[in-house]
């Protein structure tokens, strides 16, 4: 138990506090708890370090946009990652414009959905540039027909896809789009008092800029919050040698369609003779029947052949190989 003070110490200590030779503040105990108040309404679930980790995933996934969304757009895409922040649903959803984009997306194999919001001046500039214009968006804002949404969904599809990479360190996650709303009355996922990480994007396409905001809330990503940090995140980097980048980049080469053509022969003859062709006419050719043909891959002779058939198409039998140093 402390020490109890006899009454001459009491007076003592009294008078000199009266006459200020002791400070209250130097007599407060070093070692008390400081109290910090705690807003149930608006719970801390995600700490700094889980939105410094979501920044990393989508600063990755702003570089697969840059690259990937050009090559449909025939445009220059720069996408940087502003911000990340904590803030409830009813928070964000209030802040939306209308009209909106709002793509409501499958999240599995975790529980929920996830928002992706295009800025409206950015769809019209998707549609616009989808049809052949210069992607310039309107002046005034109105409502999306059918089939600009089916336009702007077939481009968020692309960018929906292109979310699985940047969290295979975290999960194996398959994102799908659900459906596009433009009213946020109906893309109500979640409670309005939820918490949600709201990560924005700064989007520029050509010389339209506007703002992708990605909305994430806590219930989503619950499961995995313990795999949300750097140093869970760096950990699980694998690393890639050129042999793993040679082999995809020879993977998707062998995927690519070539034109391949056997050429008969050739033959000369005057434009007055080829204007008067007619059904059944002969043209001499400059090869004969048993001669090999070329087979040309591009522009490029490739191979010679001999002629024949398949069933019911017709078709060449190759012969040999045309090497490059022949």
């Amino acid at each position: 138990m402390s020490e109890v003070l006899s009454q001459n110490e009491i007076d003592s200590l009294l008078q000199a506090l009266s006459s200020g030779e002791l400070d209250v503040e130097e007599m407060k105990d070093a070692d008390e708890k400081q109290v910090k108040n705690y807003d149930f309404a608006r719970p801390a679930k995600f700490s700094k370090e889980h939105l410094r980790t979501l920044e990393i995933i989508f600063e990755h996934y702003g570089r697969l946009l840059s690259t990937n969304l050009p090559v449909y757009l025939r445009k220059n895409v720069q996408v940087d990652v502003m911000n990340s922040e904590a803030v409830t649903y009813q928070e964000f959803s209030n802040a939306l414009s209308n009209p909106v984009l709002l793509g409501i997306i499958n999240f599995a194999p975790l529980k929920g959905n996830v928002i992706l919001e295009v800025a409206s001046n950015l769809g019209y500039a998707i549609v616009d540039r989808m049809l052949g214009g210069a992607g310039t968006p309107l002046e005034k804002a109105r409502d999306f027909s059918e089939i600009e949404l089916l336009i702007i969904e077939r481009v968020l599809t692309v960018c929906v896809n292109l979310l699985r990479e940047p969290w295979s360190n975290v999960i194996d996650a398959h994102p799908r789009l659900e459906r596009i709303e433009t009213n946020s009355q109906f893309a109500q996922i979640i409670s309005p008092s939820e918490i949600i990480a709201l990560v924005t994007i700064n989007v520029k396409i050509g010389d339209v800029e506007g703002l992708m905001n990605v909305c994430l809330p806590y219930i989503t990503l619950e499961e995995v919050m313990d795999k949300l940090n750097t140093k869970y995140w760096y950990s699980n980097l694998q690393e890639r040698d050129e042999q793993v980048y040679t082999d995809t980049i020879e993977s998707l080469i062998s995927k690519a369609p070539m034109p391949v053509k056997a050429v008969l022969g050739n033959s000369v003859i005057s434009v007055n003779d080829f204007i008067n062709l007619q059904v059944g006419d002969i043209i001499r050719l400059d090869t004969k029947v048993d001669d090999e043909l070329s087979v040309y891959v591009g522009s490029i002779k490739k191979f010679t052949a001999l002629p024949g058939a398949s069933g019911d198409d017709y078709a060449v039998r190759i012969t040999s190989v045309i090497r490059e140093e022949q």
